[in-house]
Parts: structure tokens; C-alpha cells; sequence
């Protein structure tokens, strides 16, 4: 019989299920390496390759244990000791390269398990190697409790402006830029949408029809890493009054096969920063508040520029919802659930 233990915790409502036991060894020797052996050859990130890794991605993601909505993670040894350890994120479709609100719930996780020490009172560093690079989540104490995650990403690099994109509602002029994987921007208005929860059903096709339309541009490959080329995400974003902090906007991220991110979407921010940075409506000084569709709230800032590009930093909040052991019956007539 299957036994599969995890720690579930959510970032701004975005769900992140850890698995801390029940995995079995996945070959590699970095996170990238196993990467490639959890999609498998042939495969692709949202359409990996079956067998009995990805058997339990799907028991843990689909009906009846999980939903369409899910999230997660295999946490798996660090590239080397520079990191605490790595992470293989998860969702309902298969994997992806990144995963900002999963990096916040990590390092929450690693000080709350005593895997990472950390004052009462301060804050403790968890870097963690992603298939995207080394990223850290910066835990935040007060009195005994976690109080704030902040999440500082590999680069974000903008690769593309003002890609016009034909839709059902109209021409688009689309923004892209890579922040650990590809998000393409576009202002919900251009599409006579408001990002709002009556709004969703058709801010999510409107997502999925972009991202169709961009299958191959140039502005979404990466010709150093394969894997981390493709639009990942659809980032479809309003205006919210400036604060003197800096500018507010709200948003929801539409990405896999119709999935929305619940919280503001943590790598997504991150390109969002880039671009707001290389358009200086963010100074250095400066704070995004970035809201999700579900009301929740990431702050934002553009820490420096490199050649390689951004430096940002996320912070928001995460929470341990429950602890989980799921077992698979060998009768079960549904052994790796369903998707509605």
C-alpha cells in the first residue's frame, strides 16, 4: 500500500503541499538533473512522462485528495552545501521551474521543522536550489513566531515589449519577461476585463488563450536552458491607487492548463518588478503592493540591476494548514484520482 506523508502550508491562499515522506529516490545529481528525470524523456513540463514519481504527483494533486487548485513540492538534496536543500515543484498539469509562494512556505516549513536554526526574535536564511538556480527565503521572528517570509529570486530578466497578440477580444500588445520561468504581462482593461472573482472565468481563458498565441516566440525561449523556455504564466494585471510607498497593483496568474494562482503570485511578481523597474515606475526605493484576486498581499521591491538582470525581493506570509498521511489501497478503483 502507497504512504505518502506531507506538511501542507498556504502563501497568500496559494496552497503548497510538501512531501516529507513516502517519495521514492529520484536519480540526478542537481535539482535540474532530476528535474529532467521527474518530466521524463520525451516529456514536457506540463505533459511529463508517466511512471511511479509522477503516480504520486498525481495522487496528491487530483481528486479525491487533492484539487485542481493544488500545489507542491518534492523536496530533494541540495546541488551542493551552499543550500539547505532542493526543491521539484509541482501542480495539477506536472512541473515548473519556479515557484515564488512555494519558496515562502519552504522557509517557513525549514525553521518551523528546526531544519534551518532561527532566532526567537530576527531572521534566518533558507536557500534553497530550485530547477531555476539557487533562490533564498528570508524567515522573519517575532516572539517565537513566523511573522513574514521574504523571497529573493534568481534575476528577472525582460526579453520581449509590446508583442501583439490577437485574441477574441481584440489585439493585445504583451510583455514578457523570465523570472525563474516566463511570464507574459498584459493589462486585464486592454482585454475589457477587471481582475475581480465575477471576472474569472473569463480572465482564465483569456490567459489560456495568450499563452496559446505564444507558443515558440523568441521573447519566451531561454537558448542556454531548454527547460526554462515557453510561457509559463499569463500575468493579467490592473492599476490600484499609488501609494507614497510606490505603486499598487492587483492581479491574477493564469498558468498551466487553466490553473490561477490564489495569492499575487511570487516569481510572478518578480517579473512584474522588472518590468515596472525597466519602465521607472519603481524606484530603488520604492515598494509594489501587489494584490491577488483573492485579496491577499506581496510587497515587492527591485533590490539591483546585473547583466544578468533584476535582483528582487518578495515578501508576504505563509501558514501550516495541516499534516497529511495518504494512502493508495492497491483496490482503489481510482489509484491517481481524477481531475474534474
Amino acid at each position: 500500500m502507497t504512504d505518502v506523508r506531507t506538511i501542507d502550508y498556504h502563501a497568500a491562499g496559494e496552497p503548497f503541499r510538501i512531501v516529507r515522506e513516502g517519495l521514492l529516490p529520484i536519480p540526478g545529481d542537481t535539482v535540474a538533473e532530476r528535474f529532467a528525470t521527474a518530466v521524463g524523456a520525451g516529456g514536457a513540463p506540463t505533459a511529463p512522462r508517466r511512471g511511479p514519481l509522477d503516480a504520486i504527483r498525481r495522487l496528491l494533486v487530483r481528486e479525491p485528495r487533492g484539487h485542481s487548485g493544488m500545489y507542491g513540492g518534492f523536496v530533494v538534496p541540495a546541488d551542493d552545501e551552499g543550500a539547505h536543500f532542493g526543491v521539484l515543484f509541482w501542480h495539477k498539469d506536472g512541473y515548473s521551474t519556479a515557484c515564488g509562494h512555494g519558496t515562502m512556505a519552504l522557509g517557513a516549513w525549514a525553521v518551523d521543522e528546526g531544519i534551518v536554526a532561527a532566532p526567537a526574535d530576527g531572521s534566518a536564511q533558507v536557500r534553497v536550489d530550485v530547477p531555476s538556480g539557487r533562490v533564498t527565503a528570508t524567515v522573519h521572528r517575532e516572539g517565537g513566531r513566523t511573522t513574514g517570509v521574504t523571497f529573493r529570486n534568481v534575476p528577472a530578466r525582460v526579453t520581449a515589449r509590446g508583442v501583439r497578440v490577437a485574441t477574441g477580444a481584440g489585439p493585445v500588445d504583451v510583455d514578457l519577461a523570465h523570472a525563474g520561468a516566463c511570464y507574459a504581462s498584459v493589462p486585464a482593461a486592454a482585454l475589457g476585463l477587471t481582475v475581480d472573482r465575477a471576472a474569472l472565468p473569463r480572465l482564465v481563458a483569456a490567459g489560456q488563450e495568450i499563452r496559446s498565441a505564444l507558443a515558440g516566440h523568441p521573447g519566451s525561449l531561454d537558448p542556454l536552458r531548454p527547460d526554462l523556455s515557453g510561457v509559463y504564466g499569463v500575468i493579467l494585471h490592473e492599476e490600484l491607487p499609488r501609494r507614497p510607498e510606490g505603486p499598487a497593483q492587483r492581479n491574477v496568474t493564469v498558468f498551466a492548463d487553466g490553473q490561477f494562482d490564489r495569492s499575487p503570485c511570487g516569481s510572478g511578481t518578480s517579473a512584474r518588478l522588472a518590468l515596472l523597474a525597466e519602465d521607472g515606475l519603481l524606484a530603488p526605493d520604492e515598494v509594489l503592493r501587489h494584490e491577488s484576486i483573492a485579496g491577499t498581499v506581496f510587497t515587492g521591491r527591485a533590490v539591483s540591476r546585473t547583466d544578468r538582470g533584476t535582483v528582487t525581493e518578495t515578501t508576504g506570509r505563509a501558514f501550516r494548514t495541516g499534516e497529511h498521511r495518504f494512502v493508495l489501497d492497491p483496490h482503489d478503483e481510482l489509484p491517481e484520482g481524477f481531475l474534474p
